[in-house]
């Protein structure tokens, strides 16, 4: 009986991760997530699942963010029944996320209809915030390094990942082979997060590639953070910083609970967490003390040093406020939610800042943005941006090329085959050549919806 792997997202692109392993006529997905990024990737949402949901007969999560749990809610309305299996990092996490992603496409879809600047009428959400709550019924926490079944015959393991809370590599051991799902790779080096786990033996791995073709710089986010801050303080002006609300938003609440406690940028700067689902997120670190770094003098400090914006109401009056100030808003693309009401009222103001603080994918605003171009599409309309715009390049919390070479030749032994996924063309082509040239292991590239023995 053959073993194979099919791409169903997660290939040529860093977005929409979803590979669904078939063995002996069962199926099992792990990973499931939304694409993003350019329209034609986001289209890919809407089109049928390429495997019936009521064929698959488990999911098993790596990790939270809605690029490998963000079409979970679709999968079970369209007929998917199993378990989904995750750590209860994984699980806390997207009882937050998911239910929020619903919330905010039925926002947009309702903000579209008013506004009249959808082509569709009338726009629909791709799924709700009910759907969302249904299918977290589904999920079933296993432990960290402790073999569990998710269907018979079928053996998992996770492992830490390093990455945000809950993270996960995952080894799959079924008909006498051995894949590794690398999962998103955390830094060894990462303010908030413990360092991965190293390598278990596989015969086949898939490594993420995200940064697969850069090296992360030297110089710390506390650094660049608080020079940017610093400047923006000085003349008055707004920092609107996009942030992904797992993840990136403590990392930058940490850090700047740690310049105001050093004097290195104004006691008296206000903070704002816009965003329920950071807050929410900001909190878990109390429950999964032992999986980060932080400890509990950290946590409180970075928990207390913004004022925290729950509702419509309160981010509706913050709009109105003047600097200096700095607002911290999902989502970190700048894709949706309450992020884009602050961009749009403050990026046309040279006094003020658009601070990213992680990748951008192509075809986001955040992309956009970084790229210097002179407007952004906001709610239908293109702004001019006259407000500085500053890239963080130590804030990511992903591995780099030569971390992501460092964990796989950690392996006892080499595997057979290397699959490079989950990062644009050149990124995973450049860490193949590297993986091939440096480790001397079989690697390839594999496309979109392409089936590769596993």
């Amino acid at each position: 009986m053959t073993l194979n792997i099919r791409f169903l997202g997660g290939a040529d692109t860093v977005t929409g991760s979803k590979y669904c392993v078939e063995y002996d006529g069962k199926k099992l997905l792990v990973d499931c997530g939304l694409f993003q990024g350019f329209k034609q990737l986001r289209l890919r949402n809407w089109d049928p699942c390429p495997t019936p949901p009521k064929d698959i007969g488990a999911v098993i999560l790596t990790h939270a963010h809605l690029d490998h749990s963000g079409y979970l809610p679709l999968l079970a309305r369209n007929g998917f029944q199993g378990k989904v299996h995750s750590t209860s990092g994984t699980r806390d996490l997207c009882g937050i996320l998911l239910p929020d992603s619903g919330h905010i496409q039925e926002e947009d879809a309702y903000f579209a209809n008013k506004h009249g600047y959808s082509k569709h009428s009338p726009a629909l959400p791709l799924y709700t915030q009910q759907d969302a709550k249904y299918c977290l019924q589904q999920f079933h926490v296993e432990k960290l390094r402790e073999w569990f079944q998710p269907m018979p015959g079928w053996k998992a393991q996770f492992s830490s990942a390093g990455h945000i809370l809950g993270a996960t590599s995952l080894l799959l051991e079924v008909g006498g082979r051995r894949i590794l799902f690398s999962g998103d790779l955390g830094r060894p080096d990462d303010s908030l997060m413990n360092p991965p786990d190293a390598p278990p033996q596989a015969d086949t791995v898939l490594i993420e590639s995200t940064y697969g073709n850069r090296t992360h710089p030297e110089e710390n986010v506390n650094a660049e953070l608080g020079e940017a801050l610093k400047r923006v303080a000085a003349r008055g002006g707004v920092a609107v910083v996009p942030v992904f609300a797992v993840g990136r938003a403590q990392a930058i609440l940490h850090s700047i609970a740690q310049l105001k406690s050093r004097g290195e940028i104004p006691h008296s700067l206000p903070i704002f967490l816009d965003s329920p689902m950071a807050i929410h997120t900001t909190a878990l670190f109390k429950r999964h003390m032992g999986e980060h770094r932080l400890n509990a003098t950290e946590v409180q400090a970075m928990d207390h040093v913004a004022t925290m914006i729950e509702t419509p109401e309160q981010s509706k009056a913050l709009v109105k406020r003047h600097g200096p100030m700095v607002i911290l808003s999902a989502s970190g693309m700048a894709t949706g939610g309450r992020v884009l009401h602050h961009l749009a009222n403050h990026v046309g103001n040279h006094r003020n800042m658009v601070i990213l603080t992680g990748f951008q994918a192509p075809g986001t605003r955040g992309a956009t943005l970084a790229s210097g171009a002179s407007s952004v599409r906001l709610h239908g309309k293109d702004l001019p941006v006259a407000a500085e715009i500053v890239q963080l390049s130590s804030a990511s919390a992903h591995a780099d090329g030569k971390q992501l070479l460092a964990w796989l030749q950690k392996m006892p032994q080499a595997p057979a085959q290397v699959y490079v996924v989950h990062g644009e063309r050149e990124a995973s082509d450049v860490l193949r050549q590297r993986i091939e040239r440096e480790l001397h292991m079989r690697a390839v590239v594999p496309e979109h919806g392409s089936l590769w023995p596993g």
